[in-house]
């Protein structure tokens, strides 16, 4: 289990750096966090690549960089950024991976959301968006997950729980 990476996937607010951090901190791994990931190797914001690049460029780069992470060795922890669930070649790489799915209520990962101007926003209507992308999402994010988790509970709740189910 050592060389497995964990995989923290979930809707934008579930709650996937917090954890992922505490996960990677438990296990002595570095952290790799699709948002730093992204302006690091790129120079911008999830956000304002949507922005001036648009959401099909910005997935293709999330993809890009969620699959440099999960090849990295010795293995991280990522925390991926809600669209590579999408990516075909993602969900193939996600097979080596331990994955877990960060589920909570629209309502109160919208609520999250605003909490962080990296984010992209890519209507008014966060719930909207939020209610779309989770409906199309979910299949994919519970095909690949190897545990399932509740966003709502505390960070250190999930962390216990997943480190608890990586370790089986």
């Amino acid at each position: 289990m050592n060389e497995t990476p964990v995989v923290i996937m979930g809707l934008m607010g579930a709650g996937k750096s917090t954890v992922a951090r505490l996960v990677a901190e438990a296990l002595g791994r570095e952290m790799r966090d699709s948002d730093g990931d992204l302006e690091a190797r790129y120079g911008q914001t999830a956000a304002r690549m949507n922005e001036t690049l648009g959401a099909d460029v910005l997935h293709d780069r999330e993809t890009e960089v969620l699959l440099d992470a999960v090849a990295a060795r010795p293995a991280v922890v990522v925390a991926a950024a809600a669209s590579t669930v999408e990516d075909p070649a993602a969900r193939d790489a996600l097979t080596s991976s331990f994955v877990v799915f960060l589920d909570g209520p629209v309502e109160v990962l919208a609520e999250r959301m605003l909490s962080g101007s990296h984010r992209p926003h890519f209507e008014p209507d966060l719930v909207h968006m939020l209610t779309t992308q989770r409906d199309k999402r979910r299949p994919k994010f519970l095909e690949v997950a190897d545990h399932v988790a509740d966003a709502t509970a505390t960070p250190h709740e999930i962390t216990t729980a997943v480190l608890a189910a990586f370790r089986r």
